[in-house]
């Protein structure tokens, strides 16, 4: 039986997440601004009655978009074993670099 190794990669960026964070920040904060409109109210119970709504519905969405996206950027690369022994041998003999901030 022929076995093949993979490699699992994770392509995700906090580019590609930022534009769901940002909603969920305007989601967040006009719930704050409903809350303070209704604060003024007879009731400032519904003021945080407002806020807990919104954040307890919009977390799962958050958080499936979040997943949705995590999942879509991971991939499966076959490693060829011959080629992933001579890039070993190569990179024992070749000191490694220090870690770089991608820019």
């Amino acid at each position: 039986m022929d076995m093949q190794k993979y490699r699992v990669v994770c392509t995700l960026t906090f580019g590609d997440i930022y534009g769901q964070i940002i909603v969920w920040l305007v989601v967040l904060f006009l719930s704050l601004a409903a809350a303070l409109a209704l604060m003024g109210a007879s009731r400032p119970i519904y003021a945080l009655a407002t806020v807990g709504l919104i954040l307890v519905l919009s977390l799962p969405f958050l958080l499936f978009a979040f997943v949705t996206t995590l999942l879509n950027h991971i991939e499966f690369s076959s490693v060829d074993p011959i080629a992933e022994a001579k890039s070993k041998s190569r990179s024992a003999v070749a000191p490694q670099k220090p870690a770089q901030a991608a820019g």
